[in-house]
């Protein structure tokens, strides 16, 4: 098959159908459920009468965090996070999403190289876990990930999924989980062989789209961004098993490792000038675009926010008359245009230039929260762009104190993603259709 077409398969479906009910009705049947004034628990005698399919309804609405915990209460509440009938009321209601922010403990790139003539570390390798961070509660939680196998680490989150790649260099394998249900899916391996590329994932109830670019490895000592392959499937009977798009414009410098997607097109940060690069997923087209004030930025970041692109970096005109500061750009329709939304404030950023004593940030965005992870420290700063306030996170207690820095170990880095928990995600029941010629992940 050549995989530079779209395929239609309209035998592709999903595992049950499903619509999606108005916000007005989501919110007519949560005034049937609660009682806001009464502050009373329900009798447990009531409980135990209710029909499943009520049962099934209101457990619908719970928080995401308290899924976790759910699997745990008894077999018939496992067991109901695996049922149809109450995942299909689950995603016909669609509670409200649940903004998060997902960090790992990742290895740096050169740590990664650099280990490889040394002996490998066993006593971590199937130790995977995850610091998730709740903006509107302020509170972390700790998710165990050891059914994802070694050697594999994260790389992106979209639509409830968590993307993980291989570490190995050549043709990489990307394994698709869902932290809530602890299930995993595996993606065929791609088409090119590759270092430590970029890659970018997007998911939505019913199509899965991923992009990987650049570290083509040309040789075995040799690395080169030139190009990029693409992954698509969907419910309507379409897939694309890495289709190569076409080439990257020249001089890219792909250090990050990370993509943003808004509103079809994948974006990235490109170094050595800084510039940002946009690849245009229907269209198959990649661009370059300027940023704004680029020689004077320092540790930029990309990320979405309301079907916004948003630039955050450090600016440093040491030779002008401007101060220094921390500012945030977003991305205008023309796809060339910068307006800048934000700044933080002065005496702010004389503290927080201080804690971050030069060794750099990273940022991650989802909705109206920016998260700022300071590289070396076990600090955040959380900006919440509606309510235009900046808040020193409480340090994640289940991350050995390591927070942005080494975290007790050479080379580690917190890196995090924007994270919408999501009980079920039907589409990825279209990859074990695809009847891929690889083996399943146990």
């Amino acid at each position: 098959m050549d995989s530079n077409v779209f395929i239609n398969n309209p035998s592709l479906t999903l595992p049950f159908s499903y619509t999606f009910t108005s916000s007005s009705n989501s919110s007519t049947t949560t005034s049937t459920t609660t009682d806001s004034s009464s502050g009373q628990w329900m009798d447990g005698r009531i409980w135990s009468k209710l029909p499943p399919p009520l049962l099934d309804r209101i457990i619908a609405f719970l928080p995401p965090p308290a899924f976790f915990r759910t699997r745990c209460v008894c077999k018939r509440f496992y067991s109901l996070l695996f049922s149809n009938a109450f995942l299909e009321t689950y995603l016909q209601l669609l509670p409200l999403g649940h903004n998060c922010f997902l960090f790992f403990k990742h290895k740096t790139l050169k740590s990664y190289i650099y280990k490889r003539g040394g002996g490998t570390n066993d006593d971590d390798s199937n130790k995977a876990e995850g610091f998730l961070f709740d903006p509107n509660e302020i509170r972390w939680y700790r998710l165990s990930f050891a059914y994802i196998p070694s050697g594999f680490y994260p790389s992106g989150s979209s639509g409830g999924l968590v993307s993980w790649v291989s570490e190995e260099a050549g043709l990489k394998t990307i394994l698709l989980c869902n932290p809530l249900l602890g299930s995993v899916s595996q993606l065929p391996p791609i088409s090119r062989p590759r270092l430590f590329p970029s890659i970018g994932l997007s998911v939505t109830p019913t199509s899965i789209d991923v992009t990987v670019a650049g570290d083509d490895l040309i040789s075995p000592y040799a690395v080169k961004n030139i190009s990029s392959e693409s992954f698509h499937v969907d419910a309507g009977g379409f897939f694309s098993l890495w289709a190569m798009t076409s080439s990257l414009p020249r001089l890219c410098s792909l250090e990050s490792g990370k993509m943003v997607y808004v509103q079809g097109k994948f974006y990235c940060m490109n170094y050595s000038p800084f510039s940002v690069l946009s690849y245009e997923v229907t269209g198959n087209r990649w661009i370059k675009i300027q940023a704004p004030m680029r020689r004077f930025l320092r540790s930029p970041s990309l990320l979405e926010s309301k079907g916004r692109l948003i630039l955050v970096a450090a600016v440093e005109k040491s030779k002008l008359n401007v101060p220094k500061s921390l500012r945030l750009w977003s991305l205008q329709q023309d796809n060339a245009t910068w307006v800048e939304i934000e700044r933080m404030p002065q005496p702010l950023y004389t503290q927080f230039a201080a804690e971050e004593g030069g060794k750099g940030f990273e940022c991650v965005g989802n909705q109206e929260f920016v998260m700022i992870v300071l590289r070396g420290t076990s600090l955040q700063l959380l900006f919440d762009m509606v309510r235009k306030s900046w808040l020193w996170v409480p340090p994640c207690p289940y991350s050995g104190g390591g927070g942005g820095g080494s975290g007790g170990s050479d080379g580690e880095v917190l890196q995090g993603f924007a994270y919408d928990p999501v009980l079920t995600t039907p589409v990825v029941s279209l990859l074990d259709q695809l009847t891929l010629p690889f083996p399943g992940v146990c």
